[in-house]
């Protein structure tokens, strides 16, 4: 790895690790005082389900950051998308931290918050994209498995320092009702200080060779989205239901979830908030290391199976983690969330890889944007919020486990409708192949299509 590169891998961790930090803290946030906050005149079950519900509030504005950044950074540049959006999710971050209260400003309260919380998602839609590109078409020849798999370390990183931070207030600097009051707000605005580091880092790497060549050649695609959904809208669709296998069981920790089921105190298990969050941090260590073992293992084994091994375990995983983190038992909290994440790791690690090696570098950004966030509304957006209708209205968890096992499910046999294409130029002068062949089914070739055009 060069000196560019390792800048390159360097930009794409921080800034990810930033994001996801901020959108994050907002998630654990909404698990542990929002519903007391800013929704408590609904009624403290209604509100909590409103509270999961503004989690994936955001997810419905992804596809709107998507298009938005797919769109221009298929037309201006991947790094110049990075920036924007980086600094667009820390503003939003930073603005929660310092927001009014039901109990002070009314109704104004939770409507700013969903406002901050939609800008937030519009963020998160635009950044996955720009950095997954710059990492991948960075890469060394052989091994874009392992360049991808940096920026999706962001993600357990970014859950990592959110947990860490939440268990720091909740567990020593300002513990019970001093959470509640203020000590909630330190984490939003600790933000901004990692949005500067973010910031001047993204601002120093070097632009994406990909995108260097479509510019030289003055190639950019007017529309990208319009000829992304005329050519390639299998491609989006079923990338997206890959995703949504792994966001789905993802969003269990990172949605806040397990964090509200097992400190509840009316519900049946009644742990303390700091003692969760650190196991939570625990389970994402577990899925940055899987991460980072799954970006190597798509670069040896390719992509496709790393993908399939990791939702086999993913799903054989589901029932046994229910099981323990209903034992009540702190320590069976741990194994739970490592064992959690093994499969969350292993169907993370490949995903940059893969997506970048479906679509042609015409309209990459905009593909690989728009099918991660149609995945993460299918996936992740209201899986907290069924995950919890499904408690309340069963009494237990196991029609979660089962509602998760059917979405894995379904992203294993999306991910084995697609072809392994690791070896694959992905420069624009090779894109007449990068245009075919992405699908098992898909019989086309570059020959065959060079024929049909000569008739």
């Amino acid at each position: 790895m060069n000196a560019n590169q390792r800048r390159v891998a360097f930009a794409t961790v921080i800034g990810t690790t930033v994001e996801w930090y901020d959108f994050f803290i907002y998630a654990t946030a909404a698990g542990l005082v929002f519903s007391q906050l800013f929704f408590e005149p609904a009624g403290k079950e209604i509100a909590l389900l409103i509270s999961f519900a503004s989690v994936g509030l955001s997810f419905l504005f992804r596809p709107l950051g998507a298009f938005l950044a797919g769109h221009y950074g298929d037309k201006i540049g991947r790094r110049a998308m990075l920036v924007l959006t980086l600094s667009l999710m820390g503003a939003a971050t930073t603005l929660i931290g310092v927001l009014p209260t039901y109990e002070t400003a009314g109704l104004w309260a939770p409507v700013l918050l969903l406002l901050l919380r939609i800008i937030q998602g519009i963020s998160a839609g635009g950044e996955w994209g720009g950095a997954v590109l710059m990492a991948v078409e960075h890469a060394e020849e052989g091994k874009r498995g392992r360049s991808g798999s940096y920026p999706q370390v962001g993600v357990p990183l970014g859950m990592l320092l959110a947990s860490g931070m939440m268990a720091l207030m909740t567990g020593v600097i300002s513990p019970g009702e001093a959470f509640v009051e203020w000590g909630w707000r330190v984490p939003f605005l600790v933000s901004i200080i990692l949005i500067a580091i973010g910031y001047f880092v993204r601002r120093a790497v070097d632009e994406s060779p990909v995108f260097e060549e479509i510019a030289e050649h003055k190639a950019q695609t007017k529309v990208p989205i319009v000829v992304l959904f005329k050519k390639h809208w299998p491609l989006v669709i079923i990338a997206a239901l890959v995703f949504a296998g792994n966001n789905a069981a993802g969003y269990m920790t990172t949605g806040g979830f397990f964090q509200a089921y097992t400190t509840n105190p009316d519900g049946p298990i009644g742990l303390e908030r700091t003692d969760v969050l650190v196991a939570v941090a625990f389970g994402a260590a577990v899925w940055l290391v899987m991460t980072l073992i799954a970006g190597y293992m798509a670069d040896k084994v390719g992509r496709v199976r790393t993908y399939q091994i990791g939702f086999v375990v993913l799903a054989a995983s589901l029932f046994p983690v229910f099981a323990l983190v209903n034992s009540g038992s702190l320590a069976m909290l741990y194994l739970a969330f490592g064992l959690f994440s093994i499969g969350l790791g292993l169907t993370y690690g490949p995903q940059a890889a893969l997506y970048s090696e479906l679509f042609p570098a015409s309209v990459r950004f905009s593909g690989v944007s728009i099918s991660y966030a149609i995945g993460a509304i299918l996936g992740g957006a209201f899986a907290p919020t069924i995950a919890q209708a499904l408690v309340q209205a069963t009494g237990g968890t196991t029609a979660v486990a089962i509602y998760l096992l059917v979405v894995v499910t379904l992203g294993f046999i999306a991910v084995s409708m697609i072809r392994d294409r690791a070896d694959i130029d992905l420069s624009f002068r090779n894109q007449a192949e990068q245009e075919v062949g992405a699908l098992v089914f898909d019989k086309r070739t570059v020959e065959g299509q060079s024929q049909k055009a000569s008739h």
